[in-house]
């Protein structure tokens, strides 16, 4: 499908207020900022959403950029591609993903040959912090099956230690964003097995990386900032059991199908993450979550209120888009 120009109808920027401050290893968030667009071919109108990576030196500016570059011209899904992977393809692709279930009246899962998408079991973070304020925020979700734990170096066994004193029923797995050296892993790793965590993601930077080569494999570990898209793979082999696919990171509903296709080829388990965004980013990415070993997708559970018609989150599971939402 090619859609003439002019095509883009909407382009903007929201800042959308957190329930509490989102921590992680590289720093605080008291909202999320993502890019939100509408596309059309004159008939029906798609709708997608990206958050730009900071991590990967993205901002408002350049992915806005990129996306008014291919506005004077017809835009079809080669010339969304042709963009380097990041939010700004991941935006425009599941936009015209959308327009194209309305366009056939069918919907996205249909198109793209995949079987209807069920709910998913989605982990809940507790974001970094003092062990006391972690051991409160797990007992307060201690219900959840599945509960991710955002760590960042000194300190994080009794981070985790409190985490799973008040959710001793829970899956644990644990993110250290990059935060941790060798040492840290070759310590805490047993230690993290004997409380029965499940995956360790991205213990090291991406530039270190290779120092995980021939290690103790105590816990499975799981590539995040080491895995942007396909070309990833082969040097994340004898170094992670899983890759974590993000829409964002990737590119979009496209490249994460073929990401998780080529994956599996390869051996990785894996993960479906998100960044902290609205039901619209999220709905996507549910249709690639269906039998991935680990899910979390609990963007939209931190924002003070969401898209009308978001998705529907339960206590253990985060259920398929209507098509009111998207696609």
């Amino acid at each position: 499908m090619t859609i003439p120009a002019p095509w883009l109808t909407r382009l903007s920027q929201e800042t959308l207020p957190l329930r509490k401050p989102f921590i992680i290893a590289r720093g605080t968030r008291l909202a999320a900022e993502v890019i939100s667009l509408e596309l059309h071919n004159g008939a029906h109108r798609g709708r997608g959403e990206c958050q730009p990576f900071a991590r990967f030196g993205e901002n408002f500016h350049s992915v806005t950029a990129q996306i008014t570059a291919l506005a004077t011209a017809p835009i079809d899904r080669s010339a969304i591609n042709a963009l380097p992977p990041g939010a700004a393809r991941n935006a425009l692709d599941c936009a015209l993903w959308d327009m194209q279930a309305k366009d056939a009246s069918t919907p996205v899962w249909q198109l793209a040959g995949l079987p209807k998408p069920a709910p998913v079991t989605t982990a809940l973070t507790i974001s970094l912090d003092t062990p006391d304020a972690m051991f409160r925020a797990a007992q307060s979700a201690s219900s959840r099956p599945m509960l991710k734990v955002k760590l960042g170096g000194v300190g994080d066994l009794d981070r985790l230690a409190a985490v799973h004193r008040a959710a001793p029923l829970a899956k644990l797995i644990v993110d250290a964003n990059e935060s941790w050296t060798l040492d840290d892993y070759l310590t805490l790793a047993p230690q993290f097995a004997q409380l029965g965590v499940a995956m360790i993601e991205q213990p090291l930077p991406v530039a270190s990386q290779s120092a995980l080569r021939g290690q103790p494999r105590p816990v499975p570990l799981c590539a995040d900032e080491s895995c942007v898209d396909r070309t990833s793979l082969p040097s994340l082999l004898g170094l992670y059991d899983l890759i974590n696919i993000k829409l964002d990171k990737c590119g979009g509903l496209t490249e994460a199908l073929a990401l998780r296709d080529a994956a599996r080829a390869h051996g990785f388990g894996i993960m479906l993450g998100c960044m902290i965004s609205t039901s619209l980013a999220i709905a996507p990415a549910v249709l690639v979550a269906q039998g991935a070993e680990f899910v979390d997708l609990d963007g939209p559970l931190w924002l003070r209120a969401d898209r009308e018609d978001g998705l529907r989150y339960d206590a253990a599971q985060v259920h398929p888009a209507t098509t009111q939402l998207w696609g």
